[in-house]
Parts: structure tokens; sequence; C-alpha cells
């Protein structure tokens, strides 16, 4: 059984081996699409393949829509070159549900894939010709919050964004200048309307992505590379538009128990590839069946019936409602405190922590007693529900292959928005007190015994990626298990930082309970589990 076109004509053999296949002619579907296109989406990722792309799918089974997804690959071609072509643009979609089922799905809705080259001048062309149609109503991204930047860290602006700027859009290098040249395309075509719609999971992600294309644009009209009226047509939300939307489905990297059941299947060739810019891909992807995407409903060119495929389409506000909902207190916070506590206590799977009575009780109390009370209530989603499917769902689902290390990645980056958040409303509620924090604060002084890089059991583990870690690790150093040391020196510059946090420990009155949370987890091997039990016990 070979994944592509001639392979999958002995649909019997798919079907028997379980797997639900296209139930629409995908060669009239791929004419209607090469002619008149109406969604293309930047970013051949897992996400998209297990999301969006299986969404219309599902539309196009039901009759619903008539036409198929293009795909459009700006930063790894080789996703392109080495998985799309050699497979006619098929994949299989694995879900691995909670209750231990598996579903296997060959999405089929990707019709045409393209490299966002400018050299590759086939490609390319195609892609102008796409700005080009009438018929497009929705440019779509999952490029990763760092797509969207035109600067390095430090600030100083990317050496591709600067060339392109200068240049203007012939030859684009850079990822926004390649989508800000295929605009201008558009806008020379009539001034077409469009919805430029980022997927990423980031806040307020459409406005990053309108910053980064309405630069282009201020610069090329500044120095003359493209006809005045770019800018305006840019910036103008009757033309063009860039809704916020929420998105949330884990879709972890291809998982090798996944590829083995597909094997046993018959499946040919499912062997990931590592491409040569580390991109970690293969001809299927494996994900949890819950899923959600909220889209603000701002389509100057019309938008299809996705709802019918269950997007929901709001308010800008209410999206930003969900969003916080869901980073600030329903899924984001209680991950995090997952993966600090899981890698001190050796876990090696964060759904294996769910059966672990005192993590479950940390994340429940930070969840409903101390999370819940400053939720605002979007309306289109309950966050009581919300957190619920999170904790007997999702979290604990045993076929999701996602780690404690990896989730722990950058979370000097993320504590202000996922705990800080919760802390400032307690502060300016009249009715709540920041001293019935109890387990925020321990989460907070988990993540410095995590960064002494030592286990409850005093084995020395790695610590994953974070920005922080020169600026933190000099200011821990004096931080070892078992000896006693000057607590409050080594943790005042840590606790105060406002960067980190979102609020000063000190200030908002948490400083010394994280102190002696610290204090008591560093007494010697054990001492994280003891706490951590202590606390959870009598609740």
């Amino acid at each position: 059984m070979q994944l592509n076109k001639d392979g999958l004509q002995d649909r019997a053999a798919w079907e028997k081996a379980g797997y639900k296949l296209p139930e629409f002619d995908r060669e009239t579907v791929r004419n209607k699409t090469m002619e008149n296109p109406f969604w293309i989406h930047f970013g051949a990722g897992n996400i998209f393949r297990a999301f969006q792309a299986n969404v219309v799918q599902n539309l196009l089974n039901e009759g619903v829509l008539d036409r198929g997804l293009v795909v459009a690959e700006g930063y790894d071609y080789e996703i392109v070159d080495k998985m799309n072509v050699p497979h006619d643009d098929y994949s299989i979609l694995v879900t691995l549900k909670a209750d231990g089922t598996v579903e296997k799905t060959v999405v089929g809705s990707v019709v045409e894939s393209l490299t966002a080259d400018s050299e590759n001048d086939r490609d390319f062309n195609r892609l102008k010709e796409i700005f080009q149609k009438d018929s497009l109503k929705m440019v779509s991204f999952t490029i990763t919050e760092k797509g969207y930047s035109l600067v390095n860290g430090k600030g100083e602006q990317l050496p591709s964004v600067s060339v392109d700027m200068e240049r203007g859009p012939k030859k684009p290098e850079s990822y926004i200048g390649k989508v800000a040249a295929l605009l201008y395309e558009r806008y020379l075509s009539k001034e077409k309307p469009v919805a430029m719609v980022s997927m990423d999971n980031c806040s307020h992600n459409g406005s990053k992505l309108y910053d980064a294309v309405a630069a282009f644009a201020r610069a090329w009209e500044e120095n003359g590379t493209v006809k005045k009226g770019f800018l305006d047509y840019v910036t103008n939300k009757e033309k063009v538009s860039f809704p916020w939307t929420m998105i949330d489905k884990i879709t972890p990297r291809p998982d090798p128990s996944v590829k083995e059941i597909l094997k046993k299947d018959g499946v040919e060739q499912q062997d990931p590839i590592v491409t040569s810019k580390n991109t970690y891909v293969a001809p299927f992807v494996n994900a949890e069946e819950c899923e959600y995407l909220v889209i603000e409903d701002a389509f100057p060119n019309g938008r299809p019936d996705l709802q019918k495929g269950g997007i929901i389409f709001t308010s800008r506000e209410t999206v930003d409602k969900v969003e916080k909902m869901k980073v600030c207190t329903c899924l984001n916070p209680l991950h995090t405190s997952l993966a600090v506590f899981g890698c001190l206590l050796g876990y090696d799977l964060i759904s294996k922590e769910m059966k672990d009575p005192a993590l479950k009780k940390l994340v429940e109390i930070i969840g409903y007693q101390e999370g819940l009370p400053v939720v605002v209530n979007p309306g289109i989603l309950d966050p009581k529900k919300f957190i619920d499917e999170v904790l007997n769902v999702r979290i604990p689902n045993p076929f999701m292959p996602d780690t404690p290390q990896r989730i722990a990645t950058d979370t000097s980056q993320k504590l202000a928005i996922r705990f800080g958040e919760t802390v400032k409303a307690y502060r300016k509620s009249d009715q709540l007190n920041v001293k019935d924090l109890k387990m925020i604060p321990l989460v907070f002084a988990g993540w410095i015994r995590y960064l002494c890089g030592v286990d409850d059991n005093g084995n020395v583990f790695t610590l994953s990626p974070d920005p922080l870690l020169d600026t933190l690790l000099p200011q821990i150093k004096n931080l070892k298990l078992g000896e006693e040391t000057d607590i409050h020196s080594i943790l005042e510059p840590i606790l105060s930082n406002e960067k980190i946090f979102g609020v000063n420990i000190y200030d908002a009155g948490m400083g010394e309970l994280v102190e002696d949370y610290v204090k008591k987890m560093t007494a010697g091997p054990g001492a994280v589990r003891t706490l951590l039990n202590n606390l959870t016990s009598g609740c």
C-alpha cells in the first residue's frame, strides 16, 4: 500500500486496513481549485495537515465545498520536494484518542503544493497567478511566531529583511518579504480584497502579521520600488483584513509507535525525514482528537462555510477573550506546571503525570480554584468545560507522546502571561486576595528549583532551551541541594524581575512564600516530592 495517487486506486485494501479515504472526486476538485483557488495556506507543517486540511476534507466529503487547498512552504522547501510531491500531496492523519482507539484518515484535500521560493520561477509565478485570482478569499499561515519577526533576538533588523526592503518586491528572500510581494501582485490586479489570516499559536497573531506586511509596504513606497497606493491598500480593512485567531490542537512530531502501526497495516515508505533545516516530517501526522479554531469574522472577499467544519467565527473581542482563557488559565498554565515538576520528578510523558495524585491535584487547584475565578467567559466556549476536557481528556491521553522536557522550553518567556495575568487580576480585585494563591507561587518556586538542573533524586539533567539561561544560571549557582545559603539574596534579583513574572513577586506579596518553597525544595533529595505531597494532600 503506497500513499500516492496510484497506490490509492486500490481503495478496498486501504479500507480493509481501517483507513477513511477521501469520498470526493479528487481530480474534479483539483481542476476547480487550479482554476479558481479560494484558500492558500503558508506553512506545510503538522498542525496544518492535521487540522485545516482535515476540516476541508470533511467539508469536501459532505459536498459543502467543491474546491480544495493549495499549500505553500516558504521556509523549508524540502518539505514540499521530499514529502508532498512524492506522495501526490496525500498525507495520513492518525488521531490518537483518549479512550485508547486510533483513527486513521488519508487526507487528500491538498491538491497543489508549492515552494514559496522567489528563485523558483515556476512555483513563484504560480503563486503570483493565485494571488491575482478573483476567487481567492483567504491566505492563512502557520509559520510560527518567529516567522512574523523582522528582527533578531537583539532587535536588529534581519539581513534578508534589509535587503528585501531596499530592493523591493522583485526576488524577495525573507518570508514576509515574499508574502508582501505576492500581496502586491493582488494590489496590481485591481486591488482585489482578501483576508490574511494568521493561525499561529501566539497572542494577537493577526496584528503581528499586519505589522510585518505593512512595514514592507511602507518601506517600498518610501523608496519608490512599488506604485504609490500599495500601503493604503494594505492598511484598508475593506480591502485587506488581518483577523485575530485562536488555535488549539496538539500535534507532536511523528511518533515511532505510530509509524509501526502504519507499517503493520502494510503502508509503505512511512519513515520520517529530517531536512537540512532540521525539520522533522513524515508522510503521516499524529494528533489528539480535540481541536479549536476561533477566527475573527473579517473577510472582505467573503468566506466559505467553514463553520460547518467546526471552525468558529466571531468578533475580535471574543477571539481575545478565548485566547486569554486558554493561555492564562485553562490550558497553558497547567501544561507549564506539569512540565516543571515533571522534569524534577523524572517523568518522560505529560500523560503519565496525571496518574500522580499530587500532580493531578496541583493542576486542578491552579485551574479550578486559583485561575477560574478571574477568567472572563468568552461566551462561545465555557471555561470550566474547557478545563474539564483538558484535565480529563487531553492531558491524560496516553497516546499523546508529549514530554515535560519539550514543554519546559522557554519557560522564562511564558510565566508572565501564563501566571502573571492571574496574579494581576487578583491584585485588582476587591473580592480576591493574592495571599490565597498557594499553587501558582509553588510553580514559580518549582521553576527556580528546576533551574538547578538536578532532579528530586539528586541526578543531574539537561535543562530545556531558554533564552535567559545564560542570565539566570549564574544568579542561582550557589543554590544547591542540602546546603545552607542566603535564599533571599539569591532569589531577589529573579523574583523582582517583572519581565519574567509579569509582576514583582515581592510587591505582589508572594516573595516570602516563594522563598520558603524554594528553601524547602532544596533541603535535599526527595524534598520536592515531600512539599508537593504536603501541599496537595489536604486539598
